[in-house]
């Protein structure tokens, strides 16, 4: 599909769906029923002997095209560069940025931040670690809002599911 033909569908989704990256108005990223397509750059590289294989087997193990893999491995090491405290993890949610060494997703110290009046301080005594995991989050929120209110976004929703059918067993059993 050529690029033009692309861009014509894309924006035919809505405009309420699209969001610009950058000042470049030929890459943006449109959201659609869960799914995001998007433009990108084109890149070659060369890898050292033996890095095609473990790339392709270690993409066969998690079942991912070999360059999807790469593309995420690209992202995840320039995002921990610039956010040397921030790990990256597999979960029930998918994937997601978390603080080394604590367990806690970023999206849980951002949402516990918000609860305690956006105290970084009042954050870190009531999660029981260092303020400086606190702010590391905050300064990766800082980058990344729209991924981390998506999750934060995600967890309200399925907490008020759990919830709602908590409410559901317990009218069922007092009937």
């Amino acid at each position: 599909m050529s690029a033009d033909l692309l861009r014509t569908k894309l924006l035919m989704i809505g405009a309420h769906f699209r969001r610009e990256i950058g000042d470049d108005p030929l890459h943006h990223s449109v959201a659609h029923c869960g799914t995001v397509l998007c433009m990108s750059e084109h890149f070659t590289l060369r890898f050292q002997p033996g890095v095609s294989k473990r790339l392709a087997a270690r993409a066969r193990l998690i079942g991912l095209a070999p360059r999807t893999l790469a593309q995420r491995f690209v992202d995840e090491g320039l995002r921990r560069e610039d956010h040397p405290l921030i790990r990256f993890a597999d979960g029930p949610s998918g994937r997601r940025a978390a603080l080394v060494g604590s367990g806690l997703d970023v999206w849980e110290v951002i949402a516990t931040v918000r609860d305690n009046d956006n105290d970084p301080e009042e954050a870190a005594a009531y999660l029981e670690i260092a303020p400086g995991l606190v702010q590391a989050a905050v300064a990766y929120y800082g980058e990344y809002r729209e991924e981390i209110d998506a999750e934060i976004a995600l967890n309200e929703a399925e907490s008020e599911r759990g919830y709602a059918a908590w409410v559901a067993g317990q009218q069922a059993l007092a009937s």
